[in-house]
């Protein structure tokens, strides 16, 4: 296989393992410790925090010593994670495991987006299409495997699941040569003064840093709808193995339409994509406390899952070309730590407003955010771009 296979192989594995862990085990794991809806949040996102401090520093660490070592190294903590959680017995333990575990996918994600980057100077908004779609097919399978191997209180056999894909995924990982890295100055204080000199440049970028702020709305919501549906599914009395094909279905719809719209961004623009994406989701969360019936949900879901697809599959690509070449993984970093504030903030702020206001109110003022930073994205990347 190509090292793009390769790569697109190992990415499926590693998120198929990362998803089950949490989708939908993760809050019904949680609410059997014992722990309540607004404490809740807090947990679930304790993963997704570590995003906000590794993501950056492994995209500058990957710019200057190579793709491959970074990427072995985060696939290694997929491959080792999943086993912790068989010892967890207390919610402190489980933080615990989740800051170990939110490591890996905060490093493999901006790195493996820059080794796209790299090798691919044209089309490139539709090859990270395709690698993303590659990583959401291990995301749509996920749920509705981790949904059967939980029985009643019992989660072992989802957590022994996840890590033998960790498993594959590192061994996939090994096939990968030196993928298409840009040359860096040779000496090791020359490197690192060349860095310093993009970081600067990076993070006065005021388009970039707007593009990474609109992708942070994106997963606020995504990470307020992962923790939160499954809950509110439950109290209306639905088993896992119902919940789990809903986010099936809305990761299916995200894989399939990536590449595709990733495409017209290459072709039109990046702006577009991105505001119908979050006027998409908005619609789809504004509406789903209010739907008890199985296939109205799943459409949500999966017009949910779209609306994610088409920002983020314009705003890696778009973050690519406001950045020099030889700082794609501190860009794409930056990109990733700051969607990991979004991501880890949604469900500590769900889980308060749900506790204080119900699932109703928590979801509908949600998804005004997003219609929010829809307006904002449109009228200001007219002056920034």
């Amino acid at each position: 296989m190509t090292p793009f296979l390769w790569l697109c192989l190992m990415g499926g594995l590693a998120i198929f393992s990362s998803t089950m862990s949490k989708n939908p085990a993760l809050p019904l794991f949680i609410y059997s410790l014992g722990v309540d809806e607004g404490t809740l949040g807090f947990i679930a996102a304790a993963s997704t925090v570590v995003g906000v401090v590794a993501s950056l520093p492994a995209g500058v660490l990957s710019d200057l010593w190579g793709r491959r070592r970074v990427i072995l190294f985060s696939v290694a903590v997929f491959a080792t994670a999943p086993f912790l959680y068989l010892l967890v017995r207390t919610p402190w333990h489980l933080v615990l495991v989740r800051v170990y575990h939110g490591l890996a996918t905060a490093m493999l994600g901006p790195v493996a987006l820059a080794a796209v980057a790299d090798t691919f100077r044209e089309g490139r908004g539709e090859r990270m299409g395709w690698y993303s779609s590659a990583t959401m097919v291990g995301r749509f399978l996920a749920p509705t495997v981790g949904g059967v191997l939980i029985f009643g209180e019992d989660f072992r056999w989802v957590y022994l699941g996840c890590g033998a894909a960790g498993v594959l995924a590192l061994l996939a990982a090994l096939q990968l040569p030196r993928l298409g890295e840009i040359a860096q100055p040779k000496a090791s204080g020359a490197r690192w003064t060349t860095m310093r000199r993009e970081l600067h440049l990076i993070l006065t970028n005021r388009s970039l840093l707007l593009t990474s702020g609109i992708e942070a709305a994106q997963y606020f919501s995504f990470g307020a709808v992962e923790t939160f549906l499954p809950l509110y599914l439950k109290g209306l009395g639905w088993e896992p193995r119902v919940i789990g094909p809903l986010f099936t279905a809305q990761v299916l719809i995200t894989a399939l339409t990536r590449p595709l719209i990733g495409r017209l961004s290459d072709r039109w623009s990046r702006r577009w994509p991105i505001v119908a994406g979050l006027l998409v989701g908005a619609g789809a969360m504004a509406a789903m406390p209010w739907i008890h019936a199985w296939w109205p949900m799943a459409a949500l879901t999966a017009l949910f899952g779209l609306g994610v697809a088409a920002v983020t599959s314009s705003t890696s690509a778009l973050v690519s070309d406001l950045s020099r070449a030889t700082a794609y993984g501190a860009s794409l970093g930056v990109l990733s730590s700051i969607m990991d504030v979004g991501h880890s903030t949604g469900p500590m702020v769900a889980g308060l407003l749900v506790a204080a206001w119900g699932y109703g109110p928590t979801f509908v003022l949600i998804a005004a955010l997003l219609v929010i930073c829809a307006v904002l994205f449109a009228t200001l990347m007219q002056y920034e771009t």
